[in-house]
């Protein structure tokens, strides 16, 4: 079931804030073994995904439907999301980064097939030339 631009908007903000609290609350645990490093990394990625959802919901209110998110948004997101995962340890930025490259690529890629608009293949033209 989806729900409106501002409904997400509120939903993701209030879930980015929460792992990031949670992030700093646990950071004890977090950096107790290898795994949990890792899962730190991951925790930041999904930080990222909620941090652009609410962004991305936030221009649709302000800006309408027709406006999509650019990079600089996307590159911001992740540097807020980095230096949160940075925060716990520096192996947690490492691991977020690249599990923020593996999330953007597949919310563009679940996004094109979403929204994306097939162009109409041209028809075939046939010629008539008479020999």
């Amino acid at each position: 079931m989806a729900v409106n631009s501002a409904t997400s908007f509120v939903l993701s903000s209030i879930l980015t804030l929460l792992i990031f609290s949670g992030m700093q609350m646990y950071k004890p645990q977090l950096i107790l073994s290898p795994m949990t490093i890792i899962f730190g990394g991951y925790l930041g990625s999904l930080m990222f995904m909620f941090f652009v959802t609410a962004v991305g919901n936030l221009e649709t209110i302000l800006f309408g439907k027709a406006f999509q998110l650019k990079l600089p948004e996307v590159v911001l997101s992740m540097g807020i999301s980095l230096i949160a995962a940075g925060m716990v340890h520096r192996i947690c930025f490492t691991t977020c980064l690249i599990f923020c490259v593996i999330t953007i690529y597949y919310m563009n890629k679940l996004s094109q097939k979403k929204y994306a608009v097939v162009a109409p293949q041209p028809a075939a033209v046939k010629s008539r030339r008479h020999k």
